[in-house]
């Protein structure tokens, strides 16, 4: 499997919305273990107030990733391939809200 970045963009407009299409999404992707496998995502803000992510994904390919996109009922608006990996620190803990 390639890892991939996928670029979702102003897909949620509150964090209860964001947090159903992840559990969608994490049941799909239990369906199909063998195409994709959800790593990790980052959730930005968006310039409208709405938010989107940055996902990392492992996967077959392209099309399974937008297959499983699909599938969930989010965007893909960017999928692509990860060429290496850099990590000079661990991802930081987020202060309490």
């Amino acid at each position: 499997m390639q890892l991939y970045a996928i670029r979702r963009r102003d897909a949620w407009s509150t964090p209860e919305e964001l947090k159903a299409a992840a559990e969608r999404s994490t049941a799909v992707g239990n369906e199909m273990p063998d195409e994709v496998r959800w790593i990790r995502s980052y959730v930005v803000a968006e310039e409208d107030g709405t938010l989107g992510t940055v996902c990392i994904y492992q996967a077959v390919s392209p099309e399974a990733i937008r297959k499983h996109a699909q599938r969930v009922g989010m965007p893909a608006d960017e999928i692509t391939p990860v060429a290496d990996v850099v990590v000079v620190r661990p991802d930081p803990e987020l202060a309490a809200a």
